[in-house]
């Protein structure tokens, strides 16, 4: 896009302009992209010999410029073919799609006779059924006058349209270079992180930031990107940050930069989770049962005419709009992705196997600029994403009153699983290789399924859906599975669990680093470098900043305790000394104190005895399954007057995230080197990592295990005047190699 004009494509074309009706999401199984591409060839050698395939088509309306490509081009029959693959029965298909499908091949129709002098054409839609491998076609013979006039009617919809995006476009880059810093000065260390993302988007290439806490990490990011806009030609900015908290801190510093420099006009979008902006949940997302979704696209363009004329779209403000007029406020977002400038979100929404951004910046060819908050959290959200597990008890329920036709597939795999079980003799194992006799008997069932879904869509039992959604994901990551990955089995109680487990997600991640035009993440642990470079699958020309601190050793009292132990064996010698030396720090200085334990277990031991031993000294603990509101009672304790001391579990809710300054919060006690659990899990992981990057034990325990501890002594020096005091509580701390690993800027006391 530029001010010369506006290129669209032919599907972005008619998606804009000639949907209507209702938004229809009801649950219809479509044929995988590997089924689509087979489909489309098979239609494809059916056809004479001269036929075209994927035909490169342009056309010029005014300023707009519209390109794509036809499936394909019959020249002896002057037929230009649109090729939909599909499951089930085509007459419950929605209207509203077929229109829209008449709608692509009309124009490809118009731009074939533009471009070849035709002077009229037929125009067909092919629906290739998977299963019967039928096909079924509509056509229409039409004149290139009535083709060119159904052109015009689409772009003249579309190009005051896309008029006002090149115009905003124009003024926004303006506004942007002219843009001022929104506070008098930067922070310590502030101005080298924004240096280091400015450096890292001139150059194109990843970035990989450890600035501490307290510098300003969201601003010092959002700024440099925003100011590099229009010189890097970025289209867009997406802000990713794994928890609500950082997604309104993004939110807030871009509220101080438009309120800085009013003529900016940026259009800010927040992406919420569907569960979170859902009006009517317990609704179907159809016509039929919300309505909302009633008439969605007839009241699309209004809403979206009004929602681009707030500059600020966080869930709130995308709510007011979408309720005002009548349409679904997630949907309303989904859209209005396509014509913000920043986007905030959670990670999945760029990394996630079927990602939204990802999915638009790839067909839309944009160039944009990924900014990944508290990016330490990347390696374990990351593997979530490519995990997939499925569990017998649910295969053993669907068994009982299956529907017919389900009932053979049911079993097969019934039986294969079982064999697998069978022939286990530990409760967990992993295996070289995903058995050919079970991931056959899964495939042959997903394929049931999806027919039978497809041939009676209003008979959609819940946890058929859900075993399928899952077989379908365990299938997907099946087909790549290698050593990035882990498959085992795990019994428990009479039952077993099968799972494609991600250990190194660097093989999926690798194409979203690509597809960007820079991808930075930042957080204040991200030692040591080449751990995160490794599990991530950075790029080799990535760059590495670590930013200074702001904050000086004075201010950080840091005492190693290696007289105790708090591995598992010795904890019942070491509750005493934790105790003692706990009270000793409190009497000494009273105040507000953290204590953070590796286990509700181990918790529960030390402060018992403490309560014990010390009724005088207030004590809050952490429980286990605490809500949203039972978290933010516990942290309104910590007031600038309050004094105790708080218990938790490290890696939980309070050990990352939390901001509580000054006298808020004025010391910890860290009794565990977070390291995470020795089970038969950890330890293949170990095994995978050694062979992999021959540092097992670095990587799968010490490395994530020492990222929670500078995580949670993080929590209490918080601005550049907070003093504070942090106790690491094990002999281990002692070791060079684990206090490599602490930051350079404490000075550590033995």
């Amino acid at each position: 896009m530029s001010a010369e004009g506006y290129t669209v494509a032919v599907r972005a074309l008619c998606e804009f302009t000639a949907k209507q009706g209702d938004l229809d999401l009801r649950f219809t199984p479509s044929p995988t992209a590997e089924q689509g591409m087979a489909g489309h060839t098979t239609v494809a050698l059916r056809r004479n010999g001269s036929y075209q395939r994927e035909v490169k088509l342009e056309g010029q309306h005014g300023r707009l410029q519209v390109r794509g490509r036809a499936d394909g081009y019959d020249p002896d029959l002057q037929q230009v073919e649109e090729i939909k693959t599909y499951l089930g029965d085509l007459h419950t298909m929605p209207d509203n799609h077929r229109h829209l499908h008449w709608a692509q091949v009309k124009i490809y129709g118009h731009l074939l006779c533009q471009q070849l002098g035709l002077q009229k054409i037929s125009v067909a839609l092919v629906y290739f059924n998977i299963q019967s491998q039928k096909e079924t076609v509509l056509q229409q013979e039409l004149g290139a006058a009535e083709l060119a006039d159904f052109f015009a009617l689409l772009c003249g919809r579309f190009i005051a349209w896309a008029e006002q995006e090149v115009s905003h476009r124009a003024a926004r880059n303006i506004a942007l270079a002219d843009m001022v810093f929104p506070h008098a000065t930067f922070r310590p260390g502030q101005r080298q992180l924004a240096e280091a993302m400015y450096k890292a988007s001139k150059r194109s290439c990843c970035l990989l930031a450890q600035a501490p806490t307290g510098i300003g990490k969201t601003i010092g990011s959002l700024f440099p990107l925003l100011k590099a806009t229009a010189e890097h030609k970025l289209d867009k900015i997406f802000y990713l940050a794994a928890k609500t908290s950082g997604r309104q801190l993004a939110l807030h510093a871009l509220a101080n930069i438009q309120s800085s420099t009013p003529s900016l006009g940026l259009r800010t979008l927040e992406l919420v989770a569907k569960s979170k902006a859902c009006e009517y949940p317990e609704a179907a997302c159809h016509g039929d049962a919300c309505p909302l979704a009633k008439g969605f696209y007839d009241r699309l363009p209004a809403a979206r005419a009004a929602a681009v004329d707030q500059q600020l779209l966080d869930k709130e403000g995308l709510r007011n709009v979408a309720l005002a007029h009548q349409v679904c406020p997630y949907y309303l977002g989904i859209e209005m992705a396509r014509w913000a400038d920043v986007i905030i979100g959670d990670y999945n929404y760029y990394f996630d196997i079927h990602a939204l951004l990802y999915g638009l910046s790839v067909v839309n060819d944009w160039r944009v600029a990924v900014l990944v908050d508290e990016a330490h959290n990347m390696v374990t959200r990351a593997r979530q994403m490519y995990t997939a597990g499925l569990q017998r008890d649910s295969l053993k329920q669907l068994r009982k009153t299956p529907p017919p036709v389900l009932k053979k597939p049911l079993d097969r795999l019934y039986r294969a699983w079982l064999q697998l079980e069978k022939e286990q003799t530990p409760d967990y194992q992993a295996y070289a290789e995903i058995p050919e006799k079970l991931l056959a008997a899964l495939t042959r069932l997903c394929t049931e399924i999806g027919l039978y879904f497809a041939d009676n869509p209003s008979q959609l039992a819940p946890d058929l859906q859900q075993f399928y959604l899952d077989a379908l994901l365990f299938n997907r990551l099946a087909e790549s599975f290698a050593d990035h990955s882990l498959f085992d089995i795990s019994k428990e109680q009479g039952t077993s669990t099968l799972c494609i487990r991600n250990i190194v997600p660097a093989t999926f991640l690798t194409p979203r680093f690509a597809a960007s035009h820079t991808t930075a993440l930042f957080s204040a642990t991200l030692s040591p470098w080449n751990y995160y470079c490794d599990t991530l699958g950075l790029p080799e020309t990535t760059a590495w900043v670590d930013v200074e601190s702001p904050f000086s050793a004075d201010q950080l009292a840091v005492h190693i305790v290696d007289k105790v132990s708090t591995r598992y064996a010795d904890r019942s010698n070491s509750v005493a000394p934790i105790t003692a030396l706990m009270a000793q720090q409190y009497h000494a200085q009273p105040g507000n104190y953290l204590a953070f334990f590796s286990s509700f277990d181990y918790l529960a031991q030390v402060s018992t005895n403490f309560i014990q031993h010390y009724p005088d000294i207030p004590v809050r603990l952490q429980t286990r399954r605490m809500n949203e509101a039972d978290r933010e009672d516990f942290l309104a304790k910590f007031t600038a007057d309050s004094q105790g001391i708080a218990f938790a579990v490290l890696g939980g809710s309070f050990g990352e995230g939390i901001d509580l300054p000054g006298t808020r919060l004025i010391g910890a006690f860290i009794a565990t080197l977070g390291l995470p659990q020795l089970n038969p899990i950890n330890e293949q992981i170990k095994l995978r990592m050694d062979k992999i990057f021959g540092a097992g034990y670095d990587y799968a325990y010490l490395y994530p295990g020492l990222q929670k501890v500078v995580q949670a002594a993080g929590r209490v020096i918080r601005q550049t005047d907070d003093k504070g005091v942090v106790y690491l509580i094990d002999d281990r701390f002692g070791r060079g190699d684990v206090r490599a690993l602490l930051p350079g800027w404490w000075a550590v006391k033995s």
